[in-house]
């Protein structure tokens, strides 16, 4: 069987969640030889990757104007304290892509620019991605929930950048992110999205960890490769999109990991994520830990010179059907941005809760936010004693999770991983994904953060455990309601319903 043949073999097999061979894995930094013989099988996943030559990739990434590298942004609004504004999109045809980053930038005024894949993409089905294409072309629309980048070919992805004026980054919700990203990276797009247990839990619900690590672990790779050739390009790590709430501890927890394991490749430039929970208190507190601890690890693990910044997801649940409602949570997730000093943030429309939005709604999105973060005016939430204790607990439950797991995995973050979420020292709320525990379960508190109704294995401090259970009888005395497990349903849907 030829390498390309077995390749995309074992990728089905592992969408399928059949475990084709065992893996020893570990936080060591692929070697050149490694690196490119994996290369040869990912580039034969489909006839356009036979055109992406690295040395011809590097020439071309040099000659990019700096205004639209996406790591020279980042360091610049992050010096200047300032928050930079990026929508999510993707549609199935180069020029209606073309069009839409062109009204995003134009009529929206985004900082930073997307190119959303389709779901077949994601999922390696480039020959249904195809199809697609060709039925988007019959009907004059697109008939894909992306940008195909991959099926266009490098010519096309290049003349995607070369439309526009801004940084493009690749966004692209998958485990299996290989050979998207050689393509968007070959093409001018400065910025891939995407992380290990992130998009492995939220996007499986067969595949082993080990797999979804071994394929990030080659993304990252890829950017240390072109990093090694004076080309700088960005990592960004997800936060979870599972459309749940998940308790800020975890998701911080998870991002250090996950940014120990690209700098481990080399990486040498980094953005974290959280999603928001609209409970603007906890949230800006939750970005504030959350730079704090990734620091405190970077340090501690040898990597402190690896540039990160802090990122923030505008409402990734249910959103309002009507569009007041759906303006009033863009709007408080731009407030929630500018309140914490995050350097971007990721935008929604108010045609969430319908489908794919238009450009012009994507654009309003957009234009949305920045109006909120222009009246916040670059200034920040006062730290009140309130606000620095939930900052501390949520410090606190961090790090309680990341030294358990480290521990677990003799210091190594991959091994630490894999072996906490085995144990369920380390749990994800609600992830379809069979090799998460999915135990602990979240809920609201009186205010609206999020609390654990049960916090299962993870390693918490008694303290943290004990701060939890009291803003959880807060809620069940304002509401003299007992707070349970009916209750952390409801809680998943409820910003879409209120006001009905």
């Amino acid at each position: 069987m030829l390498d390309s043949e077995f390749f995309v073999l074992f990728a089905l097999c592992a969408l399928c969640g059949e475990e084709v061979f065992k893996m020893d894995l570990n936080n060591k930094r692929w070697s050149d030889e490694e690196f490119l013989k994996e290369r040869r099988k990912v580039l034969s996943l489909w006839p356009t990757g036979r055109d992406i030559d690295l040395a011809e990739s590097v020439e071309y990434l040099q000659k990019i104007p700096l205004e639209k590298n996406y790591a020279r942004k980042i360091v610049e609004a992050k010096k200047e304290g300032r928050t930079l504004v990026q929508p999510r999109g993707g549609v199935a045809l180069v020029d209606d892509h073309i069009a839409l980053l062109r009204c995003l930038q134009n009529e929206g005024g985004a900082d930073l620019l997307p190119n959303t894949t389709d779901t077949y993409t994601r999922n390696l089905k480039f020959q249904q991605a195809q199809q697609g294409v060709e039925e988007s072309l019959r009907a004059g629309r697109s008939m894909l929930n992306g940008c195909p980048i991959v099926n266009h070919g490098l010519k096309a992805v290049r003349r995607i950048s070369e439309s526009v004026e801004r940084p493009i980054i690749v966004l692209s919700g998958t485990a299996f992110p290989m050979l998207t990203a050689e393509m968007g990276f070959a093409g001018g797009m400065t910025a891939y999205l995407g992380a290990a247990l992130s998009y492995t839990a939220a996007y499986t619900k067969d595949l082993p960890f080990e797999q979804g690590i071994r394929n990030y672990q080659y993304v990252d790779r890829l950017a240390s490769f072109y990093d090694e050739k004076g080309i700088r390009l960005h990592r960004e790590q997800p936060g979870f999109l599972t459309g749940t709430l998940i308790p800020p501890g975890i998701g911080i927890a998870v991002a250090v990991l996950e940014m120990l394991m690209a700098a481990g490749q080399g990486v040498k430039h980094y953005s974290m994520g959280l999603c928001q929970s609209l409970d603007l208190f906890q949230d800006v507190a939750a970005l504030w830990a959350m730079e704090e601890v990734g620091e405190e690890y970077a340090n501690r693990h040898g990597c402190g010179d690896i540039f990160f910044s802090v990122a923030t997801h505008q409402w990734m649940q249910a959103f309002p059907t009507d569009e007041p409602r759906a303006y009033a949570v863009i709007i408080l997730g731009g407030i929630i941005a500018a309140l914490s000093g995050a350097t971007q943030i990721i935008t929604k429309s108010t045609q969430e809760a319908e489908g794919i939005p238009t450009k012009e709604a994507n654009a309003d999105g957009v234009k949305a936010t920045r109006m909120a973060i222009q009246l916040m005016r670059q200034n920040r939430l006062p730290p009140t004693p309130d606000l620095l204790r939930e900052k501390e607990m949520i410090i606190m439950e961090a790090r309680s999770i990341l030294d358990k797991a480290l521990e677990m995995g003799d210091g190594d973050p991959v091994q630490a991983s894999l072996r906490s979420l085995q144990a369920g020292v380390l749990d994800i709320p609600w992830a379809p994904n069979k090799h998460v525990a999915g135990k602990a379960i979240p809920v609201r508190d009186a205010s609206g953060a999020v609390r654990y109704l049960d916090h299962a294995n993870l390693p918490l401090p008694l303290e943290v455990i004990q701060y939890h259970r009291e803003m959880l009888k807060k809620r069940e005395e304002r509401y003299k309601s007992r707070v349970d497990y009916e209750m952390a349903i409801q809680d998943i849907t409820e910003i879409s319903k209120m006001l009905e």
